[in-house]
């Protein structure tokens, strides 16, 4: 029988980098199953329902949070985002490791629930840095712009609550540290160690 998956969650200030170091990874590690989330928010240039987000009104939103069918969820940028619990349970439970691409407000329910989660937080080098990501986007306007680089500064703070972080300067040498944790987190001999029946220790 396959021992339970691990939840990789991973927060990021807008602007951080963090959706193309994850789509790296997915990449680099093919057994590992990547959680999308339900939002509210319209469709960027590019994306795809079902496959960036499950994009629904704000209505549905509602209801599901009403049924409770969220592990977590949360109001950023006037959008809602949430992660449907099922989608969670199902992968933990059949032995696959999943990554979960949350804010900080999202990472804080789940450690909540699920208190064995693996917290990692991506920054970038500099806030200046930042900020000319954000720019580049050309997908905000000057107030909205100086909305995110706030919110940025409050997320950070946040921190101190993650297992690990990475700095996204080199986006090869920020996928290759994330590769690594996934990679020692299979190796915990907690996870191991059951899943040998020749070896009569406990764990």
């Amino acid at each position: 029988m396959p021992g339970k998956g691990s939840l990789f969650v991973i927060s990021a200030p807008s602007g951080a980098g963090k959706t193309t170091v994850c789509h790296r990874v997915l990449e680099s590690i093919p057994d590992l199953a990547y959680s999308i989330s339900h939002t509210t928010r319209p469709p960027r240039y590019g994306e795809k329902d079902g496959v960036d987000y499950f994009f629904v009104s704000e209505d549905e939103f509602l209801r599901m949070r009403e049924r409770k069918d969220f592990l977590e969820w949360a109001l950023v940028h006037n959008n809602y985002y949430g992660t449907a619990k099922r989608q969670i349970n199902d992968c933990l439970g059949s032995g696959k490791d999943i990554l979960l691409d949350i804010d900080v407000q999202g990472a804080r329910q789940v450690r909540d629930q699920l208190s064995e989660a693996i917290l990692i937080f991506i920054l970038p080098p500099s806030w200046e840095v930042l900020e000319e990501r954000l720019r580049k986007r050309q997908s905000d306007d000057e107030e909205a712009l100086k909305l995110r680089m706030a919110n940025a500064r409050n997320e950070v703070r946040a921190v101190r609550e993650y297992d690990y972080v990475i700095i996204n300067d080199d986006l090869d040498e920020a996928v290759r540290n994330f590769t690594a944790i996934v990679q020692a987190e299979r190796c915990r001999r907690s996870r191991v160690v059951p899943l040998l029946n020749w070896l009569s220790i406990g764990v």
